[in-house]
């Protein structure tokens, strides 16, 4: 019983934390105008058949979230997950998560093209149940993340983005890929549509996606983007997935 508790607290935990960052960026959302803003409030939900996910975090820009310069980055998630235990005769067991990274980077865009770097601290805390002695997620960790991400606009009415993260804790790695075209320029003043894949990883374990995006659908000051398709991972487990994203400049 004291593990449910713990877990439950890591997932009330996460949840207020994302949920805050919604309320905020939506609350005030058409009060002024962001030209200068030097804040991005950003959250969001992501799941599949074996898992299920919510962060929130906060950017800082000194300079202001256009313009080439410092960014200081905070992340906070948590989240549900299973998988079978090969060393526990193929048991499935449940485990929460708590993530938080605290990031410093840099943004440069030059033309069409911007790219941003970060690195900082990482920290993981995993609970099982039952207990995976083999599973060298589990407990408290901390260590080193680098991200890394880029956007292109090629032409006027495409993008390409890439997105990559890895963390010195059990190696864990993402992903992610994603082109689109630009469409509903008069009906919701322009969106991108098109294809994304996504990896993520760490010691022992893979996941793999290929899906579909849309991104860029503002309702005033906030911006929706959503994914959806299939996922399959190492354990030969395959269901749909689904991920929400919403942010707001202040």
């Amino acid at each position: 019983m004291f593990i449910w508790k713990r877990v439950r607290a890591a997932m009330i935990t996460a949840a207020a934390l994302s949920a805050c960052c919604v309320c905020v960026s939506s609350g005030a959302a058409g009060s002024d105008s962001n030209e200068d803003a030097r804040i991005v409030l950003f959250s969001g939900r992501d799941v599949w058949g074996n898992a299920a996910f919510l962060n929130g975090g906060i950017v800082f820009a000194p300079s202001g979230v256009d313009q080439d310069g410092l960014l200081l980055k905070m992340v906070f998630s948590g989240g549900l997950y299973r998988y079978d235990a090969g060393n526990l005769g193929g048991q499935q067991v449940i485990g929460a998560e708590l993530l938080s990274h605290v990031l410093a980077g840099w943004r440069t865009k030059r033309g069409d093209l911007e790219i941003k770097a970060f690195f900082g601290a990482d920290f993981q805390k995993h609970y099982l149940r039952p207990d995976d002695p083999s599973n060298r997620l589990r407990g408290t960790t901390f260590g080193l993340r680098v991200e890394g991400n880029l956007w292109y606009e090629p032409t006027p009415a495409t993008m390409v983005a890439l997105d990559v993260s890895l963390s010195s804790i059990v190696t864990s790695n993402s992903a992610r890929a994603a082109y689109g075209w630009r469409v509903f320029e008069e009906l919701l003043g322009g969106v991108y549509i098109g294809p994304e894949s996504q990896f993520f990883g760490s010691a022992g374990y893979r996941n793999w996606r290929i899906g579909a995006h849309i991104t860029s659908l503002k309702t005033e000051d906030t911006e929706w983007s959503a994914a959806a398709g299939w996922a399959r991972d190492s354990q030969g487990r395959a269901s749909p997935y689904l991920r929400l994203n919403v942010l707001r400049r202040l």
